[in-house]
């Protein structure tokens, strides 16, 4: 009894120790990310014909550049008519949002920062929900027990607004 309680505290430490080298590594990966993002930017309304060749030669005058990433759709295939330039150094970005509003193919192309995204962090709306479903009523819908939309109904029928019902102006 006593070995196989000694073997699992074993496995345990073992476990700790595993756990302990995943977590090092996500942080590793995290502030690999963040540094990646900071010498990055993003570009938008880009010409759906625009190789990553050709975005490169536009923002060559800002400096080195490690990668052009042109999103596209994974369903068609299709470019979606924006992309992502990184630099080799983070002081370069300033340089490169001098380009915002520039000619490029025919548009004015979009030049900000990249952003990180924040896991866990929605965008807009209050809570849960958001966008138009937020407070109360709002969209209409005559679902159960809902009536309407000056009854509180919102978007999927039932009860969504605050108090009792009633008149709810927005």
């Amino acid at each position: 009894m006593k070995r196989r309680v000694a073997e699992m505290e074993a496995e345990a430490a073992k476990l700790r120790e595993m756990q302990a080298s995943l977590d090092q590594a996500r942080q590793d990966l995290s502030d690999d990310k963040e540094d990646v993002d900071n010498r990055s930017i993003f570009v938008g309304n880009v010409d759906y014909s625009t190789s990553p060749e050709e975005l490169q030669a536009h923002f060559q005058s800002c400096g080195s550049i490690n990668r052009v990433t042109i999103l596209l759709d994974k369903f068609t295939g299709q470019p979606k008519g924006y992309a992502y330039v990184e630099f080799s150094e983070p002081a370069l970005v300033a340089q490169a949002l001098v380009l915002n509003d520039s000619l490029f193919k025919g548009r004015n192309i979009k030049v900000e920062p990249k952003r990180t995204n924040l896991p866990g962090m929605s965008r807009g709306g209050r809570g849960r929900g958001g966008g138009f479903r937020g407070r109360g009523g709002g969209f209409g819908g005559f679902g159960r027990g809902g009536g309407g939309m000056y009854r509180g109904g919102g978007y999927r029928g039932g009860y969504r607004g605050r108090g009792r019902g009633g008149y709810t102006p927005y």
